[in-house]
C-alpha cells in the first residue's frame, strides 16, 4: 500500500464516521418544549402562590396585632396584584420565545433553496 492509498482509506474512514455520528447524534426530545397546558398551570399556581403568601403574611400580622381581618384583605390585595403581574411577566416570556421560534424557522425557511420538480 503506497501513501496515497493510506490517506485516501483514511479520509473515507473519516466520511464513514462522521456520517454514524451524525445517524446516532441525540435527536431533540418533543416533550422538552412547554405544552400549553404546561403553560396554562405555571400560570394559575403563580396566581394562586401571590394569594397565599398574601393570605399568609396578613393572617399573621393580624394575629400579631391582635387587629381585625384589615391585614389580611389588604395583603390578599397585594398578592392578588403580585400574582397577575408575574403571571402577565410569564405570558410575555411565552409570547417572545413563540415569536423568537417563529422567525428563527422563517429564517431558515427562507435560506433553502426551492425545490425543482424536474420528472421530464
Amino acid at each position: 500500500m503506497t501513501d496515497d492509498d493510506q490517506k485516501q482509506r483514511m479520509a473515507q474512514l473519516e466520511d464513514r464516521l462522521s456520517a454514524a455520528r451524525k445517524a446516532q447524534a441525540p435527536k431533540p426530545r418533543a416533550d422538552e418544549h412547554y405544552s400549553m397546558a404546561n403553560m396554562a398551570w405555571r400560570m394559575v399556581i403563580e396566581l394562586v402562590a401571590g394569594l397565599g403568601i398574601g393570605f399568609g403574611i396578613g393572617y399573621g400580622l393580624d394575629r400579631l396585632f391582635g387587629t381585625l381581618p384589615i391585614f389580611m384583605v389588604l395583603f390578599i390585595m397585594l398578592g392578588l396584584a403580585a400574582g397577575v403581574k408575574t403571571m402577565l411577566r410569564s405570558a410575555q416570556e411565552i409570547q417572545e420565545k413563540t415569536l423568537a421560534d417563529e422567525a428563527k424557522q422563517n429564517a431558515k425557511d427562507r435560506d433553502q433553496p426551492p425545490a425543482t420538480g424536474d420528472t421530464d
